[in-house]
């Protein structure tokens, strides 16, 4: 149905109706054309339209009934409707297709709606996506590619979709070979300089941990950071064996250094959230804490936990060779990772894994250093502690909860070229960040050194006693 005063404004609008019995579910071929409109499939000239493929899947439960299926070929160009805020894509030959069947609204399909939209060969710089209005996105709707596949070709792209609604094929620029090559480049340096310094981290949490091995909460706090810098080695090294081997590696060393990428990322990530669960124990909780083999138990859950997700992503074959391409489809670099068929899995085990860990993290980072500044404002912590001390370690602090890695969510669109090279630089300093911020933080450690994390939680302790 068409909103009361629209019908002025569609010029461009061609509609199909078609009245299909059906007593032997079978698929539905229509054919549809910008400029002609929508039509049956044997009367459009081979190629030069574009095509929807309704599966039987949809007609299943009405087997014993009529239903008209509508096909509405919009053209937006003179339209108010259809139009994103702050959009970056180009919608192709400004051409929109609605599909309907019957009064229902249909989703979660098995088989898939296919569109296939022809069109000239793309010109560099452009990368097709299969998108559906979704009116509730934002304020006033948006494109939305959930529950959409593309599959591009060179004078086609078939979108396969696994509900009925207004589609359309969106023109995205994207990232030039050069721009993705130096990025290879950049990340291959930066984790060979990550490398090093996590190193040098490690070699200096054993030198603290046997300094200051008769203060507990110093001792599991250096054991935590020297987990985290082991897992971003780890994570470092398994990414240039991925780039350095995945191109000549067989199918089944490629799904081993895959789960291995996995489980090194899997692993870092565990370790950020481990580190901001030791800061909320010490901040919040403050007294009456104390777990036998408190230490090991976490690195049983650090390193142990991964193993379960991956083993469960192998099972399924998730891993694989996985191609990553430029705007013009060319295959700059091949890694060993979760394919595209497997995209869910990485949705599931990594982005939003990830997002709950950022979420609880930045909540402890905002309780930290609110006790800091109160701390500060009552005057409990006195002495030399200079500003760009504290600064540096509110940074630290940042970093070591994994604030980094939430870059990852900004590169998207054509925007995000700079987001990405920032993300590149920032997640390859991100061993130096914590080196410097322990070398500050932890030594030399006298009894003037009033800023410290351990000096605040020492006082927050007998603050909490007292007041009890």
């Amino acid at each position: 149905s068409v909103a009361p005063g629209l019908h002025s404004q569609l010029a461009g609008l061609e509609t199909l109706l078609l009245n299909v019995s059906r007593t032997v579910p079978r698929d539905v071929l229509i054919a549809f054309s910008p400029t002609e409109g929508p039509s049956t499939l044997n009367t459009t000239e081979k190629g030069k339209a574009g095509k929807i493929r309704l599966p039987k899947e949809i007609f299943r439960s009405l087997s014993s009934q009529i239903v008209s299926v509508m096909v509405t070929v919009l053209n937006i160009q003179q339209l108010s409707m259809f139009k994103e805020v702050n959009q970056t894509g180009q919608v192709l030959d400004n051409t929109v297709v609605g599909i309907t069947v019957g009064n229902t609204s249909i989703s979660g399909l098995q088989d898939p709606v296919q569109l296939t939209f022809t069109h000239r060969r793309l010109p560099p710089g452009i990368t097709p996506q299969c998108v559906f209005w979704d009116p509730s996105k934002g304020t006033a709707g948006g494109w939305h590619s959930s529950g959409c596949v593309t599959q591009p070709g060179d004078k086609k792209t078939v979108c396969s979709c696994d509900h009925l609604t207004f589609f359309t094929l969106l023109l995205n620029p994207a990232l030039d070979g050069s721009t993705a090559q130096t990025l290879m480049a950049v990340a291959t340096a930066g984790c060979g300089v990550a490398m090093v310094f996590s190193i040098f981290t490690i070699a200096f949490c054993i030198f603290l941990r046997y300094r200051f091995r008769f203060e507990e909460t110093v001792h599991i706090n250096l054991g935590l950071h020297a987990n985290l810098v082991g897992s971003l080695f780890l994570l470092n090294l398994a990414f240039l064996l991925n780039s350095g081997l995945s191109g000549r590696a067989q199918l089944g060393t490629c799904k081993v250094l895959g789960g291995l990428t996995h489980y090194c990322l899997l692993c870092c990530f565990t370790w950020t959230a481990l580190e901001g669960f030791q800061l909320y124990l010490l901040f919040v909780k403050v007294l009456g804490i104390y777990i036998h083999h408190y230490l090991a138990k976490l690195c049983l859950l650090g390193w142990g936990f991964p193993v379960l997700v991956v083993g469960v992503a192998g099972v399924i074959g998730s891993y694989g060779e996985y191609s990553i391409q430029t705007k013009d489809h060319q295959v700059i670099a091949r890694l060993c990772w979760i394919t595209s068929k497997h995209v869910l899995v990485h949705y599931i085990t990594n982005c939003g894994y990830f997002s709950l860990i950022f979420l609880f993290n930045m909540a402890v980072f905002g309780v930290v250093t609110q006790k800091s500044c109160s701390l500060q404002g009552t005057g409990a912590v006195q002495g030399g502690t200079k500003p760009w001390k504290v600064a540096l370690v509110a940074a630290g602090l940042f970093c070591l909860l994994g604030a980094t890695w939430a870059l990852a969510f900004l590169t998207y669109g054509t925007s995000s070229a700079p987001v990405l090279y920032l993300f590149t630089i920032l997640n390859s300093l991100q061993g130096i960040f914590i080196f410097i911020w322990l070398v500050v933080l932890y030594y030399p450690k006298t009894k003037e050194t009033n800023g410290s994390l351990s000096h605040i939680i020492r006082h927050e302790k007998t603050t909490t006693a007292s007041q009890d």
